[in-house]
């Protein structure tokens, strides 16, 4: 829809120059260690202070995992390398025989625990790979993400490396635990040391692997609790106060971090500004949050306040925002926006009223970003922001990354001011602010769950298909219906009530269909299936006959299960409105 004319006085005001200046002093700031992390957020506030927008600025303990150096040494060789956080610290080394696994090359930075997904078919089995594995230090091409090195663990490998695709080595992180740790999640810690080398090195290994050869893995890492400064500011809404839009990003950064995401907490920045100088024209309010903890502690910046301020999350928040990697260099394509089913009309809308011949495509998010607010059950869009052509990046011969708009970069110290560009930061800045505002701003929330609906339709013909007549997911797919059918009739409803019923909805059928553990729990940070609870009907034909696919059979049984309680609950919540 086109930008309204209340819409365009909070975009015309977007400027460059306060945002651009704090993007400038980050390029010269690193902020992974603690310490430079609280000084960043200092910086921040300071100018938000200096713009006479009010900010609380938190100070809790969350569990970090500081990666310093590593190494790994084989066939009279020393190879550079980095550690990623929470990998095991052995300073000391750990020596082994090197085995070599090969990856799915589409899978080089996928979170996915699934063998075919990963290897393709070079492994054909658990019992295969566990007999190549047990014992040994894994050498693989790809990122040694926390859904390999869990798996690397569980089949008895004692190291993991993890040969980047390029000449530059790419710092990340190894664990499965989302945020600090609790007593159930610290089981899943790393136990194994994980180190990145570049390409050409790493070839070497793996020809040495070929030939038998040993290596010494050597890593060095401070782990524990930290204080770590959070800033947040809150921008009243005029008409329904208590209720707001959550919009957040990372401070916290590997080396100076311009592209991720000097450029994100630029972004949020002059959010702030805006919304705070126009504060009169807000029906709901806006938080805006920037999060330390983001690569060093697996999300425990987002993590943490949303198990602090839970209550307040699922009482009174509409949406969660995400903002990370926006107005980088190159950057001018939509085709990888990131949003849930509900809303990614108005994403999309957003985008194109900005850019009118943008090339938008809006795809379900990974597990992956700061999407720590998934088990409370908040509509949620963006996370990597704009991105490169896919022309442009092959073209340049680019492999695939996570951020800095697919600039390779990322996560290394070439992360410098020229990731940045100030043309295209202003129109990420102004999409970003415009989606936020009609959030805010809607007199109805703009949730489509018709369309989320027809999300979880597909996923259970998927599903069904896939298991070749093993698995009757006709309930689910009945009881779904029914509620598409049901939320046609809510626009009859009263405003009052019909926001009441949208916001309901979503504590219900976002955690059915993007979590496993219960609300206000964590999942791993791994690939969770779409609608999890029905996603081994898919893994049926898998299954030998017999004990096994009895068992799968029992899981998916009870998953259904779950799923009927979830839309029966949602149907509740409509007829309730109406």
């Amino acid at each position: 829809m086109p930008i309204s004319e209340a819409e365009r006085r909070f975009v015309d005001e977007v400027t460059i120059d306060l945002p651009w200046g704090l993007v400038e002093h980050f390029s010269g700031m690193p902020r992974w260690r603690p310490e430079d992390v609280n000084r960043g957020m200092d910086a921040l506030v300071e100018r938000l202070r200096g713009e006479g927008i009010p900010v609380e600025v938190h100070q809790p303990e969350i569990y970090l995992s500081i990666p310093y150096a590593a190494s790994v040494s084989a066939g009279g060789i020393t190879y550079r390398a980095k550690p990623p956080s929470s990998a095991l610290p052995v300073p000391g080394g750990r020596t082994g025989k090197l085995v070599k696994l090969t990856a799915n090359p589409k899978a080089l930075r996928s979170y996915n625990r699934d063998i075919k997904t990963l290897f393709g078919g070079s492994i054909s089995s658990v019992e295969e790979v566990r007999a190549l594995v047990g014992g040994n230090i894994v050498v693989i091409q790809g990122f040694g993400n926390p859904a390999l090195t869990s798996l690397i663990e569980e089949w008895g490998g004692i190291g993991l490396i993890a040969v980047n695709p390029g000449t530059d080595i790419h710092w990340g992180t190894c664990t499965t635990i989302w945020g600090s740790p609790d007593l159930q999640d610290w089981g899943r810690k790393p136990k194994i040391p994980v180190v990145a080398v570049n390409n050409p090195d790493g070839q070497k290994l793996m020809a040495l692997a070929d030939q038998g050869g040993e290596a010494t893995i050597r890593t060095d890492l401070v782990e524990g609790w930290f204080a770590q400064k959070i800033p947040v500011v809150t921008i009243p809404g005029t008409v329904e106060p208590e209720k707001f839009v959550m919009v957040h990003g990372h401070l916290d950064s590997w080396d100076v971090g311009v592209g991720d995401n000097a450029t994100g907490d630029a972004t949020l920045l002059e959010l702030a500004r805006v919304f705070w100088k126009h504060r009169d024209g807000l029906r709901r309010s806006v938080k805006i949050a920037w999060w330390p903890g983001h690569s060093t502690g697996r999300y425990a910046g987002s993590t943490w306040f949303t198990d602090a301020f839970a209550m307040d999350l699922d009482r009174n928040c509409v949406a969660q925002v995400n903002c990370d990697s926006p107005g980088c260099r190159w950057a001018t394509s939509y085709h990888d926006t990131r949003a849930f089913s509900e809303c990614a009309s108005l994403t999309e809308a957003a985008i194109r009223d900005i850019v009118p011949d943008a090339v938008v495509a809006i795809h379900r998010p990974p597990q992956a970003g700061d999407y720590s607010f998934n088990n409370i059950g908040l509509p949620s869009f963006f996370m990597l922001s704009s991105t490169m052509p896919d022309a442009l990046r092959a073209e340049k011969g680019y492999y695939d990354v996570s951020g800095c708009g697919a600039n390779i970069a990322w996560h290394t110290e070439n992360d410098q001011l020229e990731i940045a560009d100030r043309n295209i930061l202003m129109t990420d800045m102004k999409i970003y602010l415009l989606s936020v505002l009609r959030v805010a701003n809607a007199e109805v929330l703009p949730f489509d769950w018709s369309a989320t609906c027809d999300e979880f339709l597909a996923t259970i013909a998927g599903y069904e298909k896939a298991s070749q007549g093993l698995a009757d997911l006709g309930p689910a797919r009945a009881a779904t219906e029914a509620l598409k059918a049901a939320l046609a009739g809510l626009s009859a409803a009263p405003v009052e009530k019909r926001n009441a019923a949208l916001q309901e909805l979503a504590r219900v059928l976002v955690p059915v269909n993007y979590t496993r553990e219960a609300r206000f729990r964590h999942d791993p940070a791994y690939t969770v299936p779409p609608l999890p609870t029905l996603a081994v009907a898919a893994e049926l034909p898998e299954f030998a006959e017999g004990h096994m696919r009895k068992m799968a059979q029992t899981e998916l049984l009870r998953g259904q299960n779950r799923y009927l309680a979830a839309i029966d609950q949602a149907c509740r919540i409509v007829a309730a409105a109406g």
